[in-house]
């Protein structure tokens, strides 16, 4: 059975949300209408990346930034660019959208 993540209404096109499901943090990004969904763990300690509900963005809005550390991650890969886990990625997540909700697939 398909889990409802979020509406993709919930989230304004170059805007991020945060969503807990089932004891798992998660990320969704999204880039007008492109969608990307990721763990909300940091690759190089694995805190969550948000300091405040739902912020994710560094202050230009170009990358997800880590709240802990500073580093910085491609909204469209999860490829840490900046910071102390360049070349890492964050873990993406399967998802559908359908219609106009973002589910987590299988």
């Amino acid at each position: 059975m398909a889990k409802k993540l979020c509406d993709l209404s919930e989230i304004p096109a170059g805007a991020t949300r945060g969503v807990n499901l089932d004891e798992q943090r998660y990320i969704v990004v999204r880039q007008t209408e492109e969608i990307f969904v990721y763990l909300n763990r940091c690759p190089h300690r694995g805190v969550p990346l948000d300091w405040l509900p739902n912020e994710f963005l560094d202050h230009d809005g170009d990358f997800l930034r880590c709240a802990a550390h500073g580093a910085l991650f491609l909204m469209d890969t999860g490829e840490c660019v900046a910071g102390p886990c360049v070349g890492e990625f964050l873990i993406p997540v399967a998802f559908e959208r359908m219609d106009d909700t973002i589910v987590l697939r299988g």
